[in-house]
C-alpha cells in the first residue's frame, strides 16, 4: 500500500454528479468514514459491474455511518451511468485527474491497454457485467485505470488503498467490510467458470 499525503490529496477539487458545484476531496470525510470508489470510466461494462458490485454494502455502510462515494476522471459517460442505476451512493468527477495521479492510479499507454482489457481478470469480470445484464460501451477515456480509497472520519487515516493491477482488479466486498471492522448482509456477484477459449456464468 503507497504512502497518501491525505492533507495533498485532500484538497483537490471534485465536482458533484448531482449539483455540478465543485467540494474539495477531504470534504467527504471530514464527518464520516467513507468508501470512495475510483471508477476507470462511466461507460466501461466492468466498471459498471464493480459499481453495483461495491453497492451491495451500501446499505449495511449506512447502518455504520460509512459513506459509499464514486468518482470518474471524466463527464463524458455520467447521464447515462446514473440512469442506468449501477451506483448507490453520491457520484462526483475527477475532471483534472489529480486524484487518479496522486493515488497512483496508473494511465496505461495505447499499446499497454489492449494486452491489460484482454486480461483473464478483464474477461472473467466482463462475463459476469453480461450475466447480469449489464452492458458498456468504448467511449471516453480507455487508458485510465482506478482503484479504491477509504479514509477514516476527519482524514484520521486511510483505512484501505487498494490500486487496479488490470481493468479487472477490484476489492472484494468481504475485504471492504473486513477493514471497517463491520458485518455485511451482502454475498458477491458470481464468478463465472473461464478457461482460455470461454467464458461460462
Amino acid at each position: 500500500m503507497a504512502n497518501v499525503d491525505l492533507s495533498r490529496v485532500g484538497k483537490n477539487l471534485l465536482k458533484s454528479g448531482e449539483t455540478g458545484e465543485s467540494v474539495e476531496l477531504q470534504s467527504l470525510w471530514q464527518q464520516q468514514t467513507v468508501v470512495l470508489f475510483f471508477l476507470r470510466r462511466f461507460g466501461c461494462q466492468v466498471c459498471r459491474w464493480m459499481a453495483a458490485e461495491i453497492s451491495k454494502l451500501e446499505p449495511d455502510l449506512a447502518a455504520n455511518g460509512v459513506a459509499l462515494v464514486g468518482v470518474g476522471p471524466e463527464d463524458f459517460g455520467l447521464k447515462e451511468f446514473k440512469e442506468g442505476g449501477f451506483f448507490k451512493g453520491s457520484i462526483y468527477v475527477d475532471e483534472q485527474k489529480k486524484c487518479y495521479k496522486d493515488l497512483g492510479f496508473k494511465r496505461y499507454t495505447a499499446l499497454s491497454v489492449v494486452p491489460a482489457a484482454l486480461g483473464k481478470k478483464v474477461r472473467d469480470a466482463a462475463a459476469k457485467a453480461s450475466a447480469g445484464g449489464i452492458q458498456g460501451n468504448f467511449s471516453g477515456d480507455l487508458l485510465q485505470s482506478g482503484g479504491l480509497l477509504i479514509v477514516a472520519k476527519g482524514g484520521e487515516k486511510v483505512l484501505m488503498h487498494f490500486i487496479q493491477d488490470s481493468p479487472g482488479d477490484h476489492a472484494s466486498l468481504e475485504d471492504v467490510s473486513k477493514t471497517l471492522g463491520i458485518s455485511v448482509t451482502a454475498t458477491a456477484g458470481e464468478r463465472p467458470v473461464c478457461n482460455d477459449d470461454v467464458c461460462t456464468r
